[in-house]
């Protein structure tokens, strides 16, 4: 018995024809080597009513394990027959402490440690303070700062510190 198949699609991206192509592929894989399909879709509140309606019969048939993620309030954005085969669950934002180690993770992942240079970049503690204050809790907001201010210091050339201006 074989892992699970993980399927991303986004709402911004694709139809109903795209969720069938999903479907059909997932019944075959199920019925050939009894491996399931989660299916994960993003941005799911920009589906209307109708297209979200595409999920019930295989979600009800065990076809798919679907998974939604939405910035909406699912309770006005998605309609009761999905939500009632659902588990809804909030996200919260994320506490500065764990922002903090969640962008020096990835600074250590791209060989960028606090305060020494590496690379010809050094990133001050202070700079890695205030991306994980202004991100308020949103993660993804912080690592694509921190994303965004490594490139631009690559670019640069020579020895760039990243700080805090006053």
């Amino acid at each position: 018995k074989g892992a699970a198949r993980f399927v991303k699609m986004s709402a911004c991206s694709c139809g109903v024809a795209e969720v069938r192509d999903v479907v059909k592929q997932a019944k075959s894989e199920l019925a050939m080597f009894k491996r399931k399909t989660i299916l994960f879709m993003d941005e799911v509140h920009r589906f209307n009513k109708t297209q979200q309606d595409s999920f019930l019969p295989h979600i009800e048939s065990g076809t798919i394990t679907f998974i939604g993620a939405t910035t909406e309030n699912p309770s006005f954005s998605l309609n009761n027959a999905l939500l009632s085969r659902c588990k809804v669950i909030t996200l919260e934002k994320l506490d500065k402490k764990s922002i903090k180690e969640i962008l020096e993770r990835a600074l250590k992942e791209e060989s960028v440690t606090v305060g020494k240079v590496v690379d010809g970049i050094s990133i001050a503690e202070d700079a890695i303070e205030y991306l994980a204050t202004v991100s308020e809790g949103d993660a993804r907001a912080a690592l694509n700062n921190l994303e965004l201010v490594v490139a631009t210091a690559k670019t640069e050339g020579g020895t760039e510190h990243i700080g805090v201006s006053e």
